[in-house]
Order: structure tokens, then C-alpha cells, then sequence
């Protein structure tokens, strides 16, 4: 067992998926019951070759492990009903990109503070 952010890890899972990491994380809380932690990790380079990792993460206890994995099935039921289980071709992702990167331009002034995310500094795991 690990420990993590001051809390006991029991079980841990781990997906890579490209730039993309997601860690499943069962911990304990101090009262001894359990809770799961599901973890995105993105790796993004810098022009000079450094490196660093957004993380986002989803706290997730057991009272609502059924409604959570219901909606979840719903929506992935959804996008593959509407889109199929094809995945988009590259090009098209770099088509996409550049889509992403005009829009994030435009959008240069907006505060930072409004982030959804946290950025955090960690080596490769």
C-alpha cells in the first residue's frame, strides 16, 4: 500500500491512452471505509523540450457508485448510438486542433483564475 495526498491508497488501476494517464485510485478515508478516485493526467511539452502534466481528478464515494455508473452508461450508450465506436481519424484531429487553437486565441484575455483544472508539476509515473 501507498501513500498519497496524505490518504492510504488500497487499489490502484492505471490507463494510458496516448498523452492521456487515468488513474483509479480505491483509498480509505480516517473513518476506515473506502472511496474512489479517478485521476486524468495529460502530458503537454513546452517549445524547449520541458515538459508538464494538468491533472484532473473526480472524487467518487459508494452512495453514489449506482447512479454514477447508470448516467455513465446512458452517456457512452449515447455517443456510440449517435456516433458509432469509430474513432476519428487524424486528420481529422488535426483539423480539430486548429479549430481548438483560433478559438483559444480569442479567447487570450480571459482570466486564468477561471480554470477548471489544476495544474500540477509531477515526474512520469
Amino acid at each position: 500500500m501507498k501513500e498519497r495526498e496524505g490518504q492510504e491508497e488500497i487499489f490502484s488501476q492505471i490507463l494510458r491512452a496516448g498523452r492521456r494517464t487515468y488513474f483509479f485510485d480505491v483509498r480509505s478515508t480516517k473513518a476506515g471505509d473506502y472511496y474512489l478516485t479517478i485521476t486524468e493526467s495529460k502530458k503537454f511539452t513546452h517549445d524547449d523540450g520541458t515538459f508538464h502534466y494538468q491533472k484532473h481528478k473526480i472524487y467518487l464515494y459508494k452512495e453514489d457508485f449506482t447512479e454514477f455508473l447508470e448516467h455513465l452508461q446512458q452517456a457512452t450508450d449515447f455517443i456510440i448510438n449517435e456516433k458509432g465506436a469509430e474513432v476519428i481519424s487524424e486528420r481529422h484531429q488535426k483539423d480539430f486542433k486548429k479549430d481548438d487553437e483560433e478559438t483559444s486565441t480569442n479567447k487570450s484575455f480571459e482570466s486564468t483564475e477561471t480554470a477548471d483544472f489544476t495544474e500540477v508539476n509531477f515526474e512520469d509515473i
